[in-house]
């Protein structure tokens, strides 16, 4: 009978712990409120300091943006005032020669023959200059120069008895380099092998 006693003991539960039902049980004591407000409060204020960023972020990228069309829109123009404007120059340097060619023209005569060649000369010469500035120089070739395809272009081949086959006879049109880059090859006539 003891043992019997002592078992009703164990399972009935005492007066004042009543067991809760599950709807009970999931009511958090007011301790844990509190701590879930001020969580539920600090989220709030995480989120609006996010919303704040993005914001900014999205005001940062916006103007980076026009900025970026801008930068483009300003290096378009300079790109084609490049094109228009780009010689402007070269072509300085070769208007005194053109007013010198004209006056050597103005000046002409019969009399005046020899003035006029030497004047002629002497804007040969300032052309060739101007042209070197801006690194433009002839490509030497002479009677006798080997033939080369990289700078020459062949326009006729002629047979000669005292120069060997593929070497410049005559030189039809001077050929240029620009920068040491070929800018119009040299026309030639060529020896032909016999």
């Amino acid at each position: 009978m003891d043992k019997k006693k002592h078992t009703e003991q164990h399972h009935t539960a005492p007066a004042g712990d009543v067991p809760q039902t599950e709807s009970e049980a999931a009511v958090p004591p007011a301790e844990e409120t509190a701590s879930a407000g001020d969580r539920l409060q600090q989220l709030e204020e995480a989120l609006a300091a996010k919303e704040t960023e993005a914001a900014a972020n999205w005001d940062k990228f916006v103007r980076e943006r026009a900025d970026l069309e801008n930068y483009r829109r300003r290096v378009q123009k300079e790109k084609e005032e490049l094109l228009k404007y780009g010689n402007e120059a070269l072509l300085l340097e070769i208007l005194p020669v053109l007013d010198n060619m004209e006056r050597a023209l103005a000046h002409s005569g019969e009399e005046s023959q020899n003035a006029v060649i030497e004047g002629v000369r002497m804007t040969y010469a300032m052309l060739l200059g101007a042209l070197k500035k801006f690194g433009v120089c002839p490509i030497e070739t002479g009677r006798g120069t080997a033939f080369d395809p990289a700078f020459h272009q062949a326009m006729c081949q002629v047979e000669s008895d005292d120069l060997p086959a593929n070497t410049v006879v005559e030189e039809l049109q001077k050929g240029y380099l620009l920068n040491e880059r070929l800018l119009r090859p040299a026309m030639v006539s060529v020896t032909k092998s016999a």
